[in-house]
This record gives structure tokens, sequence and C-alpha cells, in this order.
């Protein structure tokens, strides 16, 4: 999410998730803090779409609830946003306007207009805000493809004419920033795609990326070549596959689709299978299959696997365990680290379409965007390589700003920034303190001493009774237990003749002391929950 602000307005361009960590146990997405939104929503004049990765789309439902402000997008980011509100029963309530790379738009005293970019999912657009400071060029995600699959080509004559007219910010992809060269064309892969289908005599599963239409189409066009029948598996895919041949982005002969049920009853030369699950992801359909968890299409020997598509950083390990149990199962896998490189191109730039985006632009500022904080760096020096002068460009972190005055460009003030987490219908619920107690639950388990005192008598008149999960295996560790339950039961009476007889007071005392006792016998620490009764 990138705000800019001129005046009274404010424009925020892209609104997407993050996919949570390894340490956020338990979470699903991760957000952005819109806390300065919030306190300044009545001067949010929109929303700007580039494209509709989940990435730059996904925390619009969360964002909106808290600004409701009208949203701008070309016909396919629309198309997946509509699918997105639906969910959350915001659609009727949220305004939604259709652009395209001619539209120009007033926001406040801001103009924005656009420019075709070619990345890995159709309608994707680069954005140009006119301010009173100058132009600011964000470039959403972006690829130079020359030959792309359907024939739209990036708009590189307006790019020019932007950078003719002048550019005082540009904003660019960094994703790809450390790899040499040019991005490849993704009709290399349909050419590999093809071979894949030349050579397989049973079925073929091909897992990619479910907002790749443009590969869809080419499974497709191969699937129609080699007279199979395509099964389409995996919620996502079947909802974008749907969306993509109602907005006529993608084609294909009316008989050629099956359902998972007849998929068992065709001959294994006849069908193609279409699914998600190229990274991995524990209950998408490709780990199902491969694991013969699925409710409906098993993996057999011989059957040929394609995972169209390279590990997410963080997601590599899921990818080879699937990879690994396809190959226990006896199937032909065809994979971008198995040396079958084909099958796969990046969406995003590498150095070589970095350096022509920049020489396109000429912008006497620049910003490196997306990517981790490396690749912004590596970025920064492109840049260099390309006429900016180094005291002109800002590699950013969550919460900084840059300021445009007549005088020149400076860092700004930080505005409040941080990780809001999503765990199930919670928002922010759940913090740094949750996941501690979660990572520790997970790690060493947990004790719960039930006690049932009475204050008047001073005395223990039930228990204490202890209760492990995740720590010891009870039957086994009874001499370990009975001691604890002896430590407890001294603890208590040491408190209570010490005229200690709060419940906090108690607690604290309890869990020190066993905590203390499992330490030393068992090098843990379990989190440890004492509930205590009185009567």
């Amino acid at each position: 999410m990138y705000v800019v602000e001129d005046g009274k307005d404010i424009v925020v361009i892209d609104c997407g998730i993050m996919f949570p960590e390894e340490e956020m146990l338990g979470i699903d997405v991760v957000i952005p803090d819109i806390t300065y939104l919030v306190e300044n929503k009545e001067r949010v004049r929109g929303i700007l779409l580039t494209h509709g990765h989940e990435d730059h789309i996904g925390g619009l439902p969360y964002v909106l609830k808290e600004v409701n402000v009208p949203v701008y997008g070309t016909k396919f980011t629309l198309g997946l946003v509509e699918n997105k509100l639906q969910e959350h029963y915001m659609l009727n309530e949220t305004k939604r306007i259709l652009i395209n790379n001619q539209s120009k738009i007033k926001l406040g005293g801001m103009t924005a207009t656009f420019f075709k970019t070619t990345h890995s999912i159709p309608d994707c657009v680069g954005v140009c805000l006119e301010t009173s400071a100058g132009r600011v060029v964000h470039t959403g995600d972006f690829r130079f493809d020359q030959s792309p699959v359907n024939n739209q080509q990036a708009d590189y004559y307006k790019m020019a004419q932007l950078g003719e007219r002048g550019v005082l910010c540009l904003l660019s992809d960094s994703t790809n920033a450390e790899k040499p060269g040019f991005t490849g064309s993704e009709q290399g892969v349909g050419e590999a795609l093809d071979e894949v289908f030349h050579n397989a005599a049973q079925r073929i599963v091909v897992a990619t990326f479910a907002s790749n239409v443009h590969r869809i189409q080419q499974v497709i066009n191969s699937a129609v070549k080699y007279n199979r029948k395509v099964c389409v598996i995996g919620r996502s895919m079947v909802n974008v596959v749907n969306l993509g041949i109602e907005l006529n982005y993608l084609h294909a002969p009316d008989d050629i689709f099956v359902d998972v049920d007849d998929v068992n009853r065709l001959p294994a030369h006849e069908v193609v299978i279409l699914s998600t699950g190229s990274q991995g992801e524990p209950m998408s359909a490709l780990t199902r299959m491969a694991r013969n968890a699925h409710r409906k299409v098993d993996i057999l020997p011989g059957d040929t696997v394609v995972i169209a598509a390279t590990p997410i950083p963080g997601n590599e390990k899921y990818v080879s365990r699937t990879v690994d149990q396809l190959f226990r199962i006896g199937a032909n896998v065809v994979y971008s680290g198995g040396g079958s490189h084909g099958v796969h191109v990046s969406g995003h730039g590498h150095q070589e379409d970095l350096k022509l985006m920049l020489n396109l632009i000429k912008p006497e500022y620049f910003i490196p965007i997306h990517g981790e904080y490396r690749m912004q760096r590596v970025h920064a020096q492109l840049a260099e390589s390309t006429g900016v002068k180094p005291e002109n460009i800002f590699v950013l972190d969550n919460g900084d700003t840059v300021e445009f005055t007549k005088d020149g460009a400076r860092l700004g003030s930080k505005v409040p920034t941080g990780k809001v987490l999503i765990d199930g219908l919670g928002v922010g619920d759940v913090g740094n303190i949750v996941l501690r107690d979660r990572k520790l639950l997970s790690q060493d388990g947990i004790l719960v001493v039930v006690v049932t005192l009475s204050k008047q008598k001073r005395i223990v008149l039930s228990g204490p009774d202890i209760i492990s999960r995740g720590f010891v295996y009870v039957r086994e560790s009874e001499k370990l237990l009975d001691e604890a339950n002896q430590l407890v039961s001294e603890t208590l009476d040491r408190c209570m003749n010490d005229n200690i007889n709060e419940w906090a007071s108690l607690k604290t005392n309890v869990r020190e002391a066993l905590g203390r006792f499992l330490y030393e016998k068992t090098r843990r620490r379990p989190m440890i929950l004492p509930i205590i009764m009185e009567v």
C-alpha cells in the first residue's frame, strides 16, 4: 500500500495482504496498519489498483470497512475484487469504477492517468499521478515481454512520453532486481508445456498460480491440440477460470471442460488436470492428491505432474516435500528445480527490464518498492547506473515518508505503521503476546494445575490435580507428576501459613516454584496455568 498526499488530498495505490511468516502460528493473513488513513479518512479520495494479485487487492475488504472510498481498477482486476467483496458481504456498499489505459480521473487536486504493463495476470496498469509538485509514477508489478501470449504489449510510447514531459519521482518494482538480463517470455513456457503434452502417455496434472490466466490459456491450447479434456480443481482456480471465460480473457471450446467426477471414467491419455498447489500448500489440491487424500482424484504411477511455478521464498520445503511424495508414487515430475526451467518464467522484470523502465521514465527522484530490502538496494544501484543522482534515491522502510517541495526532496516524519494479524474472523485481536503464548505451547506444551482451597480454614480441600497437554505423556511420567503435585501442595501450605491468600499471589508462587522444578527435571519450560477455586 502506497499513499500519495498533496495538500488536502490523499490517494492510495494498491491495498494488499502479506501471507504469514513461519513464526506467526495460526495466522491466516497479515494486513497493513491503516491508522493514518483512518485518522484522515475524510481526505482519502480513492484507491487505485494496478492489478489483481492478492498482495495488491487482498486487504481491500478490511480497509474499506474503515475507510469506504471509491476503488478504481481495470476490468479483470475489478472482477477479482467483486468476488472478494461478495465473500465479505460488501459488494453493494463499495463504489467500483472501471478504468483502462486511456482513463483520466480527477482525485481532488490530483489527476491520475494509466499505462499498460505486462505481468503474470491480465489487465495490469502503471499509474501516473499529476500532483502540485510534479508527476509521480508507480509501475505496479511488471516485466517487458516482447511476445506476450495475449498480444497486449506494454505502453512503451506512453511511458516514453511521460519521460519526455518530465517525471518527478518513480516508484518501481524491485522483486527481481538481483537477477541479470531480461525476464523470459511467457511464449517460451507455452512451448515447454507443449513438449510435455507431446511426451506424456497418461494423465497430465499442471499446477500453477490460479491468477496466471496466460499460462492457463496455454494449458488449454495444448489440451485442444492433443485432444485432452481439462478438469479444473481447486477453489481459486475454478473461480479464476470462470471469471476469465466470463470476461473473455480465456478462450476455450465449450466441450473441453469436464467435471472432476468424470476424470476416472476417461482414458488416462485424454485427461489434463489444472490444479492449485504450485507452492506446496498443505491443503491445496495438488498436495492432497500427492498424499492420496483428495476426495475425487489420486495421482497414479506414470502420470505426469508439471509444477509451473518457482517456490516463493519460504515455501521451498513445502514444494520439496510435495515433489518427493510425487516421485514416491511413481509420477513423472516436471518442475523448475529439476532442470526443467522452461515451465515457468517470472512476472517480474530482471535487471535489464528495470533499467529499461528507468530509461523510459527518466525520473528526477527514485524510490525502489516491493521485494526485500536487499533487492531495493540493488535496484537503487541500477538507477544510479542509468543516471539518477545517488542523493535523489530513497530506499524506505514501512512508515517512512518523502516530502517534495520546490526546494527538492527530503525524508519526512514517520507515520504509524505495522502489521495487523487476521486470525479467522478476528482482526488485530492477536498480537505479539498471543503469538508468544502460541509459540510456547507449540514448543513445550501446557500444564494445568487445579486446586480448591478453603480460605477460612487455610487448607487445600481438593487437588492439586495436574493436567498435561503436549508436555509429557502422563502414564510414563507418573513419578514426575507426583513430585510436582507434592511441590504445589507444599507451596500452597507455605503461602497460607504466611497469610498470602490473594489469588494472583498464590498463582504466581505456584507458577514460579513449579516452573523451576520442571526445568531442573526436564530442561523444558511448559506454560503453567494454575486454576485456584475457593469455597
